[in-house]
C-alpha cells in the first residue's frame, strides 16, 4: 500500500512539473479588417508575438515582451505601405499590453489578440530630395499624389546619396529632413535635404591594427587590392578592391572601411580589415560508373606559399579502378598561382602535369609543362592564356609514336550561374582555343577549339522545377589524325558526354580495323529536375552526341543517344548524384549504366 502511494505522489509531482510549461501555450489571434490576405501575411511575418508563441520554451515574460515590441514592428509595416493613421491594439488576456508593467508580467498567458486597423492610406503632398547628382534615378513611385509608402522615402534618399558617392562625393549625407503627416487631409510631406560634401579621391590603403598580424605581407595586400590612389573616389572601385582580396583565397574575411574625415588634400584613406584563412586545405573526390569503374581524386592546397598570397595546388587522380573501359588512368599535377602580377586583375601561373590514359582505343602517356597569365575582366568574365611544352607517347590502331608540341592555350569563361555545383538559373559559357606547333617531323601544326554552353531556368512554386540544357562543340583543324595527340581528338559516350552509352564508344573508323577519335564533336544534353523534398531531387535526362572524321563534321561521322533518370541528395558540399541510363535505339532498355558522383551532371 505504501508503495502505491509513492507512485501516485510521484505521478502528481511529474504533472505539476509539466503543467507550468503547458500553461504557457498561448493562443495568438491577429485580425486586420479590410486589409486583404497579402497585407495580413506581412503583419504576421513581422509579429514577434506569433513567432514567440510558436516556441515551446517561451515563458509568459517572453510573450509579454514580444507583445509590447509588436507595436513598433507593426507600425513599421503600416508606415511602409503608406498608412500613417492606423490603430494597433494588442490585448493580453483582455488587457492592453502597453499598460502592463514589464516587471509584473502575469504568470500565465492564455490568449493574445492583435487588431490592426489601417484606416485611409496617405498620399505624397511633397516628395522631394535635393540637391540631386547628375543622372540620379529616384524610385518612379516617389512623386506627389502617389501612395506615401515609407519605404519609398528611404529608397529615394539612399539612391540619391549613392548617386553622389558615385560622382566622388564620398561623404554625402542627409543634412535636414522634414516629414509631416496631415491626418485631416491624409497626406504626407517628405522634404529631404542633402549635403554632398567635397569631391574626394582615393588616398592610402591602411591596415587595421589586427590586420598587421596577417601572414600576407602589407605590400602584397596593397598590390592585390589595387586601390587606385589619386583617382576619384568610387564605391565600385572600393568594392573591386575588396573582391580582389577575397578572390585571392588567402583571407577568410575582408572589410574595407572609409575614414571618417578626408585629408586636407581632398584624399580619403581606406582601412582594410582582413582575417587570414587557414593556409592549407585538403580535398577529395569520388565518382563511380558501372562501366568506367571507380575514380578517386584529391588535392592539397597552400594559400600563402611565400607570404604574398601565392597558391600552390597539388592534384592526384586515379581512375578506371575495377572498370571495363580500358585500364587504369592516372594524373599528377602541380600549379602555382601568383595574384596581382603586373596588374591587380592579372595573375601569373606555372603548371606541370604527368598523365597516363589507358582508354578503350588507345593508351597515351604525356608530360606537359607551361605557364601563362590569368585575367579577371568582371565578376562574370575571366580569361587565361599561356604557352606549354607537351610530350606524348601514344599507342593506338595507327601504331606506336612519340609526338612533341608547343601549345598556346587560351580560354574565356563567362559564368552567370547562381550556384556552380547546383545551378538553378543563369548561363555558363566557356570557349577554349589551343593552337599548336609540331616540334618534330611526326608532329603536325594546327588548332583545337572547344565550346561548352549551359543554360538553367527554374519555375513553379519556390522554383521547384528546373530545366537545364547543355551544348558542346569541338573541332581540331590542321594536321592528319596521326599527327595529333590522341586525347586532343574527340570520343563520345560516358558520364561527360552521353550517359547510357559505353565510355568512349563512339569514334571514327578511318580504315578496316583502324578506329580513332574524331576531329569534330557535337553534344547536347537536357535535364528536368524536380524537388521532391528540401533534400531530395528527382531528375530525368536525355543526351546525344556526334563524332565526325573531318574538322567541320561534314564527312564520315555518326550519332548516338542515351536517356535515363536519377536522384540528387543535397549535402553541405553539394548534391550527391545517382543516375541510371540506357542507350536509345536498338539496345534501349537492355543495357543499363550507373553513375554516382558529387555535383550535378552539368
Amino acid at each position: 500500500m505504501l508503495k502505491s502511494s509513492v507512485r501516485v505522489a510521484s505521478l502528481a509531482a511529474l504533472c505539476l512539473w509539466i503543467l507550468p510549461d503547458l500553461a504557457q501555450a498561448a493562443e495568438v489571434r491577429l485580425t486586420a479588417p479590410d486589409a486583404g490576405d497579402g497585407f495580413a501575411d506581412r503583419l504576421r511575418s513581422a509579429s514577434l508575438t506569433i513567432t514567440t508563441a510558436a516556441q515551446q520554451e517561451a515563458t509568459a515574460q517572453d510573450l509579454l515582451a514580444a507583445a509590447q515590441s509588436d507595436y513598433g514592428r507593426l507600425i513599421g509595416v503600416l508606415y511602409a505601405e503608406g498608412f500613417y493613421g492606423g490603430v494597433i491594439r494588442i490585448l493580453v488576456d483582455g488587457q492592453e499590453a502597453a499598460s502592463i508593467p514589464p516587471l509584473r508580467a502575469p504568470s500565465d498567458i492564455r490568449q493574445i489578440d492583435i487588431t490592426v486597423e489601417r484606416n485611409a492610406p496617405f498620399v505624397f503632398s511633397t516628395a522631394r530630395v535635393a540637391p540631386l547628382a547628375p543622372k540620379t534615378k529616384l524610385p518612379p513611385e516617389f512623386v506627389t499624389g502617389n501612395r506615401a509608402k515609407g519605404d519609398l522615402i528611404g529608397d529615394a534618399t539612399r539612391s540619391s546619396i549613392a548617386a553622389w558617392r558615385t560622382t566622388g562625393h564620398a561623404k554625402a549625407l542627409v543634412s535636414e529632413q522634414t516629414i509631416i503627416a496631415d491626418h485631416a487631409a491624409s497626406t504626407l510631406s517628405a522634404d529631404i535635404q542633402l549635403d554632398p560634401g567635397p569631391r574626394l579621391h582615393f588616398g592610402e590603403l591602411l591596415l587595421a591594427e589586427e590586420s598587421r598580424e596577417s601572414r600576407v605581407r602589407p605590400d602584397r595586400i596593397r598590390d592585390i587590392a589595387g586601390l587606385p590612389k589619386g583617382r576619384k573616389f568610387s564605391p565600385e572601385e572600393l568594392d573591386n578592391a575588396a573582391t580582389r582580396l577575397r578572390r585571392s583565397g588567402a583571407f577568410r574575411s575582408v572589410v574595407m572601411i572609409e575614414e571618417d574625415r578626408p585629408n586636407p588634400d581632398g584624399s580619403l584613406d581606406i582601412t582594410a580589415r582582413v582575417t587570414d584563412a587557414p593556409p592549407r586545405r585538403l580535398g577529395f573526390g569520388v565518382e563511380l560508373a558501372s562501366l568506367e569503374g571507380l575514380t578517386l581524386s584529391g588535392f592539397w592546397l597552400h594559400r600563402n606559399l611565400f607570404g604574398g598570397a601565392e597558391r600552390l595546388r597539388l592534384d592526384a587522380m586515379i581512375g578506371g579502378i575495377g572498370g571495363d573501359s580500358g585500364g587504369e588512368d592516372y594524373r599528377l599535377g602541380a600549379r602555382y598561382d601568383r595574384p596581382a602580377t603586373f596588374h591587380p586583375d592579372t595573375g601569373l601561373f606555372l603548371e606541370a602535369r604527368i598523365e597516363g590514359n589507358d582508354e578503350p582505343d588507345y593508351t597515351e602517356s604525356k608530360v606537359e609543362v607551361g605557364g601563362g597569365f590569368t585575367r579577371v575582366f568582371s565578376d562574370e568574365l575571366r580569361g587565361e592564356a599561356g604557352i606549354a611544352y607537351r610530350y606524348s607517347d601514344i599507342d593506338d590502331d595507327l601504331g606506336r609514336r612519340e609526338l612533341q608540341h608547343l601549345l598556346f592555350p587560351a580560354s574565356l569563361t563567362w559564368d552567370k550561374r547562381d550556384d556552380a555545383l547546383n545551378a538553378t538559373s543563369g548561363l555558363f559559357l566557356e570557349v577554349s582555343l589551343t593552337p599548336f606547333i609540331g616540334l618534330d617531323q611526326r608532329s603536325g601544326d594546327g588548332a583545337r577549339i572547344f565550346a561548352d554552353a549551359r543554360h538553367y531556368r527554374s519555375f513553379g512554386a519556390g522554383d521547384r522545377y528546373t530545366l537545364a540544357g547543355r551544348a558542346q562543340i569541338g573541332s581540331v583543324a590542321g594536321p592528319s589524325i596521326g599527327e595529333i595527340p590522341a586525347d586532343m581528338l574527340f570520343y563520345s559516350g560516358g558520364a561527360g558526354t552521353v550517359r547510357g552509352q559505353d565510355y568512349q564508344s563512339l569514334g571514327v573508323d578511318i580504315a578496316p580495323g583502324v578506329r580513332v577519335g574524331g576531329r569534330a564533336f557535337v553534344g547536347f544534353s537536357g535535364e528536368f529536375r524536380a524537388s521532391v523534398t528540401d533534400k531530395i531531387q528527382g531528375v530525368a535526362f536525355v543526351d546525344t552526341g556526334f563524332v565526325g572524321q573531318d574538322a567541320l563534321g561534314t564527312g564520315r561521322g555518326d550519332w548516338h543517344s542515351g536517356a535515363g533518370i536519377g536522384a540528387r541528395y543535397f549535402t553541405p558540399v553539394g548534391p550527391i548524384r545517382v543516375d541510371i541510363a540506357t542507350p536509345l535505339g536498338d539496345r534501349a532498355g537492355e543495357d543499363l549504366e550507373l553513375y554516382i558522383g558529387i555535383g550535378q551532371a552539368f
